[in-house]
């Protein structure tokens, strides 16, 4: 079976065929760092962590790069506001931007080249564009001529004699056309500067991921990555400058994820629902993000809330337990005769579909959607598994008990939910015994049998609705940090450990 990617290019699904067998080269555009970031780029650098994680599982090497733009007319613009140096400000916001990264569980990148170090590589690739015709001095300005490159607009489907200067690029009377965007721009006073042959000055925004890119991976790569806000005029920019210079092909697959939504309204400052990403982590584990976010095809506009969230961590705990279930039921030391080998077959082949419909939606352009879904079909069908044969549960039935636990944590693994560890038992202390001595009437000396007595004193108490005493067994349990978990398969007792 093949991965089929949506390559923006073509704007439609094809085979993904890298440059190498066995490897891809890929490069994601980063943050500017002049601030936090907020949760629209957050989805984007998740959706393409999870893509190289699945390429990874799926055997492939994967050099993945990724930038820092530590020099731009915002971080510029902090740094005047606030009376410090453009490279403070940076430093500053690329360490918030790693922490945020790794506190959301994205994976380091190969190579994470910063702008400021990589002046020389970019002055070149102009000195290129100039020589063959692509690019103009004005001063000390350098701009690239989009009418010299005849491919122009085609990655975002814009006709060049209809267009206006996009986003980002200055009107500036000096241009042979308005469309020209700058590679390089002249020093002004206060703006951190590099010498070069037009004079002082610094690199244009565009410029810098050609540069890094083809430095790190070389042209043709396999796949570039970004927001779909970033096809024009960024991509497109990139594409132009880079092919004029190398007369090769820039990038083999082109892939752009949607929009984040904030209660179905785009976010915006002024509309005062910009969310950093930071300050959601405060509010929720990064599983839950996780959760939320990859719920949504990540080429779809995605809608992000609170309630939104609360049903992620909802759905969260929901397969958490299946887990949890599944491995406490073979920790427990079934003793019954087991289920018919019948039932246990079909268990067994609903994990094997289980990885086959994740396999096959990951396989369709990277369908998160798809692939959650099939590991919730598996986790109801282990949860009827278990109601069906809770109290003839044998030996026989713990291997594909433990390979359905085990392909969920695995699968979801892929995605980069991780779920908390497998619950290893812990010896029950003199305490324990103690206290069911005085809850539970216990007159032994065997910690694991007052435990079993303190659990047993507590279903007796439930049953004969005696809520306050039930509840006294939880909480003086709950004091040598044990807890009580009702599930289908009966109550369990998991250490969490003490306050």
């Amino acid at each position: 079976m093949s991965i089929r990617v949506y390559n923006t290019m073509s704007r439609t699904k094809e085979e993904f065929r890298p440059r190498e067998p066995g490897k891809v080269a890929m490069y994601v555009c980063g943050p500017t760092v002049y601030n936090h970031i907020h949760v629209g780029n957050a989805r984007t650098f998740l959706s393409f962590d999870v893509i190289r994680r699945y390429l990874m599982w799926r055997g492939y090497e994967v050099t993945f790069v990724q930038n820092i733009t530590d020099v731009d007319d915002k971080i510029i613009t902090r740094a005047n506001e606030e009376g410090r140096s453009a490279a403070e400000v940076a430093q500053e916001y690329t360490a918030a931007f790693r922490s945020a990264m790794d506190a959301l569980g994205v994976l380091p990148p190969t190579s994470q080249p910063l702008a400021t170090q990589t002046i020389p590589d970019m002055i070149a690739m102009v000195e290129r564009l100039i020589e063959r015709g692509h690019a103009y001095v004005v001063g000390g300005d350098v701009y690239f001529s989009v009418r010299s490159f005849p491919g122009y607009g085609a990655l975002s489907g814009r006709d060049i004699d209809e267009l206006e200067a996009g986003a980002r690029v200055d009107v500036d009377e000096r241009k042979e056309d308005p469309l020209d965007f700058a590679l390089w721009k002249a020093a002004k006073p206060g703006e951190p500067h590099w010498p070069s042959p037009w004079g002082e000055g610094r690199p244009g925004w565009h410029l810098e991921c050609s540069v890094m890119s083809e430095r790190e991976l070389g042209v043709p790569f396999d796949i570039h990555g970004g927001g779909s806000d970033l096809v024009f005029p960024h991509h497109e920019n990139e594409r132009a400058q880079s092919e004029a210079a190398t007369g090769r092909q820039f990038v083999r697959y082109w892939m752009h994820g949607g929009m984040l939504q904030i209660d179905s309204e785009k976010m915006s400052k002024s509309l005062g629902n910009f969310l950093l990403l930071k300050d959601v982590l405060a509010r929720y584990p990064a599983p839950v993000i996780r959760m939320l976010m990859l719920q949504t095809h990540y080429r779809s506009p995605l809608d992000f809330s609170d309630s939104r969230l609360d049903e992620a961590a909802a759905a969260l705990e929901r397969i958490s337990n299946v887990v949890r279930n599944l491995e406490w039921t073979v920790q427990s030391g079934t003793t019954g005769h087991g289920a018919s080998v019948e039932d246990r077959a079909a268990l067994d082949a609903a994990v094997r579909q289980a990885r086959e419909r994740f396999v096959e939606a990951m396989d369709d352009d990277f369908n998160t959607a798809g692939a959650i879904a099939a590991l919730f079909e598996l986790g109801r069908v282990c949860n009827a598994y278990l109601a069906e044969h809770l109290a003839e549960l044998g030996s026989d039935d713990r291997s594909v008990l433990r390979s359905a636990a085990q392909a969920i944590r695995e699968l979801l693994g892929v995605l980069g939910i991780r779920l908390e560890a497998e619950q290893k038992e812990e010896e029950p202390t003199s305490e324990v015994v103690a206290m069911a001595r005085d809850l539970a009437g216990y007159g032994g000396e065997d910690a694991e049998e007052a435990l079993r007595a303190l659990v047993a004193a507590r279903e007796a108490a439930r049953a004969e609705r005696n809520w306050s005493a039930a509840d006294a067994v939880r909480d003086a349990l709950g004091v040598l940090g044990y807890v009580i978990e009702d599930t289908p398969s009966g109550p369990r007792v998991v250490f969490r450990g003490k306050e």
